[in-house]
């Protein structure tokens, strides 16, 4: 029994040798992504153009696969051309190599300044490279590197893709590859040897033949010519003829009338350093045959000078120090300070000793108190005085931020009209100080508009500058803090004293200025009004009479629109009738009965009883009549709307908008929006007594009254009007407007515009502000003055590159500082711009400094350098016209020879040079040049592989050899077809 039961207890373990292994696995998705990318089949296309590495445009397309769980990244990177003709395949025979192949011969793109390191080592158009997709993984074992060899080979040879497949192995810093290139009967491998230290026999030419006959140990004999381009590189990196001469300007002189290479109320420019740190220049030797040139480990026929082509490449300097970016990146850092100008000058530095600052209710009632104010003269020592004699109650007189000099210097710079002392004189020139007269509508005029900054001749774009340049050089946020404090106490003083703010334009507030730009305006509007009024008391205290105001009508306007530019003539004449400021609250006692009158009549008809003496005429209206008395139609002095900034405006809709959308809230709506027109009524009902609404309309709206010609009982054309449709709707706003106008002339009339209480809100609006909430209102004026800065520095150097990058720079920036509170992300983005267009305009001028472009006497000659030194800033490399016999060569060639020049040296030194380098020993013929920093040599030929009858296949190898790195980049062809 035991015996028969053996059989059963056997465990038979059965293979199934169908079932995929994950190499296999990982060849198919090779494959796969081969196929994906349409990479399978005979690759074809015309030869490379000269150069096209460079200027061509270069692709890649990415797939990730995995080695059971170690995956893989691929990367498909290739040359974009133009699709060759459907003929080209047909014409390509059987014998036909693959493009790769046909590739490794081209001469026509070696040492491509910028490419793949591939490109450079084995000048491909296309290939596919399998790196570790996580940058700490490395395939390092050589059982691994062979497998993943095996496995692009199988792959090739399933799919019939020609376009060479490379792994990468080791560490990715170290650049390693393999690959492999097959087609019909043919397969190209492609080696790399990597070393730290250069063996000596390798560091010349024969060396390095000697290495490449070996490894394509052709069978023939004589051996086929092989084909060389040789690359030697030089470093220039003393610049010891030229040092950097810009130093950064020192506001100290700014006192004394100089400021350093800056003029006072502009940004600074350039930089402080030399921006260009490192010239390289390539000599090369592109097309050499075997035996004519001599070049071993004794000596070498290499010589730079004699080298048919030059070209230069510069290294810039990272990140160099440059005035106009230190300056607004300074001044964007105080965006993000937090102190208030209290904290940072010390609490209450600005209060009077034991007394509490008022609040805004207090001022307004002191200011409304009719107690003379006393006009003290205009200057500069007023102005500051007593700010200054407050400051220094709290701290001592060396401790204020700004020294009083400078502190004058830029007040005077802020306010030129305060130079004259003589109030009298201040008067004369108070209408040309206070509107500028805005010069010629130009693009960079306009900028303002764009980046919502302000003007560039307005007081807030010469403030910005002022407090760019303290923050920078005075004090940095504290100096800010003080000249804004004074700027405040300058801005009240004026106030007080009627006296108007230069730099600012006439009129309303500016919208497409920033908020405090308008906030100024606004200002100056309530200081014109308040002036007018207080120049009306003086002047006409003994000429009331309404013949005054209509002998002024000369100079007004008609308010239907036909002058709108006299529109603020006729809005002062009616402030000058005005005897004392109270009557516009106070003045009902006088016109009681007349308003009763009006108020009855109202209810009674249309028509005003023509029994009221006419008040507030400006001028008779053309030829037009009143209907009913037949008199001339009188266009009234009329109050002028009250300006608005774009706070206010935002106020005001949201107040309209929070009334709702009933009737009742539409009602209320139109009547808080009528405020203007009712006033114009008042006034045209005071000049025009006895008018009807018809009347006003036919001043106020000329549309709304329709006139037809029609025939009378007695048959004569007569022409008759009436008013629009929208004017007889039921319970319409101008005719519930009209029947509760009183005539009531303007200057009896209550302010449309309390200038008081708005200049008060303006101030306390002024005196708020953080020095953070005054650097984002003024950073897009600072932006604004920058790049017209750089525009201005571009003008000179006339780099086409630059003025697209100011293009740019302007369409960035008024698209994201046209909004109110812009990311700061995209401020620094636009921060970033200039100080890069800064650099290179700097290094356009370090440049032509080294080169000495300026100082050619030869035009021509002169005219080539300007354009040699602009494509160093455009391109990566350019070539030298002339190699070294032409002007840009020989130029370079005195700036090696001045480098090596070096002061004597001690003996041990010179003892230790002596027995330098092999390389150093074999350049000591040529020392006006130091020893090359780099050297690349490209080997090619054709030759039979791997028997003497097997088809003639391309061979080259790239080898590169630095001071610390030595590199060999092989790709050998070999005849497949019976091996």
């Amino acid at each position: 029994m035991a015996a028969d039961s053996e059989p059963e207890s056997e465990v038979f373990e059965i293979t199934d040798f169908t079932t995929a292994s994950e190499w296999e696995r990982f060849i198919s998705k090779i494959e796969e992504v081969l196929n994906d990318w349409k990479l399978i089949g005979i690759s074809s296309g015309k030869p490379l153009d000269k150069g096209i590495f460079t200027t061509g445009t270069w692709e890649e397309k990415s797939d990730e696969i995995s080695f059971a769980d170690f995956k893989f990244s691929v990367t498909h990177h290739y040359l974009v051309q133009e699709p060759s003709d459907k003929d080209g395949k047909e014409e390509l025979g059987e014998d036909a190599l693959p493009l790769p192949m046909q590739d490794l011969l081209c001469m026509n793109n070696d040492f491509p300044p910028r490419a793949h390191c591939l490109v450079r080592w084995y000048g491909l158009r296309e290939f596919v490279v399998i790196a570790p997709a996580a940058n700490n993984d490395a395939v390092v074992s050589e059982s691994k590197c062979n497998l993943l060899l095996s496995s692009i080979s199988i792959a090739l040879g399933n799919t019939g893709c020609q376009v060479p497949l490379f792994v990468q192995i080791h560490h990715k810093w170290r650049r390693m590859y393999v690959g492999e290139c097959q087609g019909p009967g043919v397969r190209t491998d492609f080696e790399m040897v990597h070393l730290r230290k250069v063996p000596s026999q390798y560091t010349h030419l024969s060396g390095l033949l000697d290495i490449f006959r070996t490894k394509i140990g052709c069978p023939l004999t004589p051996l086929p010519p092989v084909n060389i381009a040789i690359r030697l590189t030089f470093v220039l990196q003393d610049w010891q003829q030229y040092f950097w001469p810009q130093q950064p300007p020192d506001i100290d002189a700014l006192v004394g009338g100089e400021v350093g290479g800056l003029e006072f109320g502009k940004l600074p420019f350039g930089a402080c350093e030399d921006p260009i740190s490192e010239l390289h220049l390539a000599t090369t030797w592109p097309h050499l045959v075997e035996g004519i040139i001599v070049d071993n480990d004794v000596y070498s026929d290499l010589d730079p000078l004699q080298a048919p082509q030059w070209s230069v490449r510069v290294r810039k300097a990272d990140n160099p120090q440059c005035l106009l970016g230190d300056f607004l990146t300074e001044f964007f850092k105080l965006c993000r300070r937090k102190e208030s100008t209290d904290e940072i000058l010390g609490r209450s530095a600005f209060d009077e000793e034991g007394k509490e600052v008022a609040d805004i209710s207090h001022a307004l009632s002191k200011l409304t108190e009719p107690a003379p104010v006393p006009i003290p003269k205009l200057s500069v020592t007023n102005m500051v005085h007593s700010a200054k004699k407050k400051i220094r109650k709290h701290r001592g007189v060396d401790e204020s931020p700004l020294s009083n000099d400078v502190l004058n210097t830029i007040l005077l710079f802020l306010f030129p009209d305060a130079a004259d002392k003589l109030a009298e004189v201040f008067e004369c020139r108070a209408s040309t100080s206070a509107g500028n007269n805005p010069p010629p509508e130009n693009e960079d005029y306009n900028l303002f508009s764009h980046f919502k900054s302000a003007p560039s001749d307005s007081l807030t774009y010469k403030l910005a500058l002022c407090l760019c340049m303290i923050n920078f050089y005075h004090g940095g946020v504290k100096g800010v803090a003080h000249l804004w404090q004074e700027f405040v106490l300058e801005m009240r003083y004026r106030w007080e004293n009627n006296y108007l703010i230069p730099g600012l334009a006439n009129g309303s507030p500016d919208l497409r200025c920033c908020l405090l730009h308008q906030k100024l305006q606004m200002l100056n509007c309530c200081i014109e009004r308040k002036k007018a009024r207080d120049e009306g008391k003086r002047g006409n205290m003994c000429d009331r009479s309404p013949g005054g105001a209509s002998g002024d009508g000369a100079k007004g306007g008609d308010h239907s629109g036909d002058n709108p530019d006299k529109e603020k003539e006729f809005g002062k004449s009616w402030e000058s009738w005005s005897d004392s400021e109270e009557e516009f609250f106070e003045c009902l006692s006088d016109t009681e009965d007349l308003k009763g009158n009006g108020q009855e009549n109202g209810k009674k008809g249309a028509k005003e009883p023509v029994n009221l003496k006419p008040e507030g005429r400006l001028h008779p209206h053309g030829k037009l009549m009143l209907l009913h008395p037949g008199e001339p139609l009188y266009v009234p002095i009329t109050q002028e709307p009250a300006p608005m900034t774009e706070d206010l405006l935002e106020e005001q809709s949201e107040v309209l908008a929070k009334l709702g959308t009933s009737a009742e809230g539409a009602h209320l709506r139109a009547r808080m929006q009528s405020a203007c027109l009712l006033s114009d009524m008042e006034s045209f009902k005071a000049a025009n007594p006895g008018c009807c609404l018809e009347d006003f309309v036919r001043w106020y709206s000329p549309r709304d009254y329709i006139e037809e010609e029609v025939v009378d009982e007695k048959g004569n054309k007569v022409i008759r009007g009436e008013l629009s449709a929208r004017m007889k709707i039921p319970s319409n706003m101008w005719v519930e407007a009209w029947e509760t106008a009183k005539p009531v002339p303007a200057r009896r009339q209550k302010r449309l515009f309390d200038d008081t209480r708005e200049a008060e809100k303006v101030l306390h609006y002024l005196a708020v502000q953080k020095p953070a909430d005054l650097a984002r209102h003024l950073l897009p004026c600072i932006i604004h003055a920058a790049v017209l800065k750089v525009k201005e520095e571009e003008a000179v150097e006339d780099i086409s590159s630059v003025k697209k990058i100011i293009k740019q720079i302007i369409s960035h920036s008024s698209k994201v500082l046209r909004f109110p509170s812009p990311e700061d992300k995209k401020l620094e983005e636009i921060i970033a711009q200039i100080m890069s267009v800064e650099a290179i305009i700097a290094r356009a001028r370090s440049l032509k400094a080294k080169f000495g472009v300026e100082k050619c006497e030869n035009e021509e000659e002169k005219e080539d350098l300007q354009r040699f030194v602009n494509s160093l800033l455009e391109q990566p490399e350019v070539s030298v016209v002339g190699a070294g016999r032409g002007p840009a060569g020989s130029i370079i060639h005195k700036l090696f020879v001045n480098a090596q020049r070096v002061p004597a040296v001690p003996p041990l030194e010179e003892e230790l040079r002596r027995s330098g380098s092999q390389e150093e020993r074999r350049q000591g013929l040529q020392s006006e040049f130091p020893p090359p920093t780099g050297r690349e040599v490209i080997l090619r030929t054709s030759v039979p592989r791997p028997a003497p009858y097997s088809k003639a296949l391309p061979q080259r190898m790239y080898s590169v050899l630095t001071r610390e790195d030595f590199r060999l980049a092989g790709a050998f062809s070999a005849d497949t077809t019976f091996f």
